[in-house]
């Protein structure tokens, strides 16, 4: 151990090594000076502390030290000393300033500090990076990233990558104004790390990279076509869409669904949807009866949702499979089974919309005499039994559909009575959320009824505008834990008993919100996700979503 004399002298040769740089024109003949406070790195605690602060400092005019000046520097960075630690970490934005063949090697370094315990140290870390940032954005950024998409490197620790994307999600992205110039160079740089990275994420991963993409200008409003199936062609990698699909796999079908309405915004924007309703029409639809219950709600919606945003051909091709399940949820006789009208809601606004974008396409599917003037018409054939079909269906769900909606306003009027005797607030919660559920149950049956009756014409008038605003868009978000909201909420018929509940005995109700299924990725949950190859795993639920390796 040093004694006080003994570091009173190596601390004030460092001053003299120090003045004698700062007065120097030449700063590159004091060789010695540098040398001796290298070497200073080896002493006392204090003299390491202030070494800390002067390597960097000179650190340009000596290019033949470089390398013995880095490592010396480097091992103040490992001192057991905290005090020593935090100044090595402040030092090394300066070795950046003028050699930025330095930044890759220095980035790697601060971000294997990310983990750092304590939070003064984590906090020079984070100054550190930003400020290489903002000395050199390109280089800087390819170099933060690497941890991610470097995937393939065994040396690879999930601990550090994790940090990293937390950094960039917390400090970069919310300065990406500041940092991303020249504007249109920079955010192609960050879209195609970003790109990079994505072989091996997480929904949460994703969800988040995705919404950073969409707020850049590039993919802005103005954003040529291009540049959305370029945002779209992400979503589908993502999707698997040249997967063959195992209904056994729910982690394929929750990703499958999450970005469904993920890309759901780009589809608004004109992108194509082709590539998801192809694979939902080939793959999906007919294994549907398979499908995990509480998926069946989450596909049906992002299907009605999707479905005003088909172009004609894309509608023609799947029709014919919305149909048949139509017809299995609207029964032409009463069954005793209960109906779930969530479904009937979804597939009927799925019906309309395709159908308003392939009127003819109908006339043999369900009977109707469109004439458009294309031989799809096929008005000479004789589809009458279909019409009659079709039509009997209307008519029974409609029935069922009026005695449901007596039953909920009844019931909403029990509601209002219990909610006037409730005393505790926990008993108030439970009802507001039974009168939540109600009233989208009436919305529900509203909008079946008002999309069941212009069916019965021969020659209906397709619904492809926005009079009809799907039940689960309007409803407000009950007020239950979020385990609860995840899985969807039955909704009661009456507040006396359970018969004509709107959601099958294992089904969902229709109070989950549209991205109720993303939020659930974002949270982190796993659903058995898929395990890989690689050893690694970062499953679409929890932590494994890898591309091109088995998943099980």
């Amino acid at each position: 151990m040093t004694d006080a004399s003994e570091e009173a002298k190596q601390i004030e040769k460092l001053y003299e090594f120090g003045e004698r740089l700062n007065e120097a024109k030449d700063k590159s003949q004091n060789v010695k000076d540098y040398e001796g406070i290298i070497d200073a790195t080896k002493t006392s605690l204090k003299a390491k502390q202030l070494a800390a602060q002067l390597i960097p400092r000179f650190f340009k005019f000596f290019p033949d030290l470089s390398t013995r000046a880095l490592n010396a520097h480097f091992d103040l960075i490992e001192e057991e000393d905290f005090a020593v630690r935090v100044q090595a970490i402040r030092g090394l934005p300066l070795f950046c300033k003028d050699t930025i063949e330095h930044i890759s090697k220095i980035v790697d370094i601060l971000v294997q500090l990310l983990t750092a315990e304590e939070v003064v140290e984590r906090d020079a870390v984070h100054k550190a990076l930003m400020s290489i940032l903002r000395q050199d954005v390109k280089e800087s950024l390819t170099a933060l990233f690497k941890p991610i998409w470097n995937v393939e490197d065994p040396t690879q620790d999930d601990t550090i990558r994790d940090k990293v994307l937390g950094f960039i999600r917390d400090k970069v992205f919310p300065l990406k104004a500041e940092l991303l110039r020249p504007q249109e160079e920079m955010e192609r740089l960050i879209t195609d790390l970003i790109k990079k990275s994505l072989g091996d994420v997480t929904g949460a991963e994703f969800r988040m990279f995705m919404d950073f993409l969409k707020s850049l200008s590039i993919f802005g409003e103005k954003a040529p076509p291009e540049r959305l199936k370029e945002l779209v062609g992400l979503i589908e990698g993502q999707a698997d869409l040249d997967a063959q699909f195992d209904v056994s796999d729910t982690d394929h079908i929750d990703r499958l669904i999450s970005c469904l309405f993920m890309a759901l915004s780009f589809f608004v924007r004109g992108a194509s949807s082709s590539k998801f309703l192809n694979y939902l029409n080939k793959h999906i639809i007919p294994v549907f009866d398979k499908l995990p219950e509480e998926r069946k709600l989450d596909l049906l919606k992002a299907l009605a949702e999707i479905s005003p945003c088909t172009t004609p051909q894309d509608a023609r091709q799947i029709l014919p499979s919305v149909v048949q399940l139509l017809k299995k949820y609207m029964p032409r006789r009463k069954t005793g089974e209960e109906t779930n009208f969530t479904y009937v809601e979804c597939l009927l606004f799925s019906f309309h919309h395709l159908a308003h974008k392939a009127p003819n396409a109908t006339n043999s599917l369900c009977g109707y005499k469109i004439v458009t003037g294309q031989p799809s018409d096929r008005l000479g054939e004789d589809f009458s039994e279909h019409y009659k079909d079709f039509t009997e269906r209307l008519s029974s769900v409609e029935d069922l559909t009026r005695a449901t909606m007596k039953k909920l306003t009844q019931g909403m009027a029990e509601h209002n009575k219990a909610m006037a005797a409730a005393k505790s607030d926990e008993a108030k919660d439970s009802i507001k959320t039974q009168k939540q559920n109600t009233t989208t149950g009436l919305r529900t049956c509203n909008n079946i009824l008002a999309m069941t009756k212009p069916l019965h014409s021969k020659t209906p008038a397709f619904i492809g505008d926005t009079s009809v605003n799907l039940s689960w868009k309007e409803a407000v978000k009950p007020s239950l834990p979020s385990s609860a909201t995840a899985t969807g909420v039955k909704r009661p018929a009456t507040a006396a008993n359970g018969s004509n509940n709107l959601a099958a005995k294992k089904g969902r109700g229709a109070g989950s919100m549209q991205n109720q299924l993303v939020n659930r990725a974002l949270e982190g949950i796993s659903y058995g996700g898929r395990g890989g190859g690689r050893g690694r795993g970062r499953g679409w639920g929890g932590r494994g979503r890898g591309r091109g390796r088995g998943y099980r």
